[in-house]
């Protein structure tokens, strides 16, 4: 824990945080800034000021949530179309195995086939010239 005091409008703070103590000094440096011009804008009290910049800051930080929220929605989604999409592709992986298998025994089918018809031709070609020799 660090133990630090900043200052914010001329009035000085301390306090404790885990956080290092630049990252603080730089976050009261924004908030004071806010404050600062809101009172110059608005020729409004520092107190009044300082809810404006509560406000302002409580607002940037909601739409920040809303986007990371956003995000991450936008994240599963992609996320389920990727694994969707990985299905879909083992799917078709397996399909195509089982079509090369196919078209392999086809292949094969074909082979056994014209082996075939070549050997019934040859033996009627064989016959024929055994019976013009005779």
């Amino acid at each position: 824990m660090h133990r630090i005091k900043v200052m914010i409008c001329g009035k000085e703070y301390s306090m404790q945080t885990k956080e290092k103590p630049d990252y603080v000094y730089g976050l009261a440096r924004t908030l004071e800034a806010k404050i600062t011009d809101s009172m110059d804008k608005m020729k409004v009290s520092q107190y009044n000021a300082a809810v404006m910049a509560a406000l302002s800051v409580l607002d940037d930080l909601q739409k920040a949530n809303a986007q990371i929220q956003e995000i991450s929605d936008q994240m599963k989604l992609y996320v389920d179309e990727a694994g969707q999409a990985r299905i879909e592709r083992d799917t078709a992986m397996k399909e195509i195995r089982l079509l090369r298998a196919r078209v392999e025994q086809l292949e094969m089918a074909e082979k056994q086939k014209n082996l075939k018809n070549l050997k019934n031709s040859n033996s009627v070609k064989n016959a024929k010239q055994q019976n013009s020799s005779d």
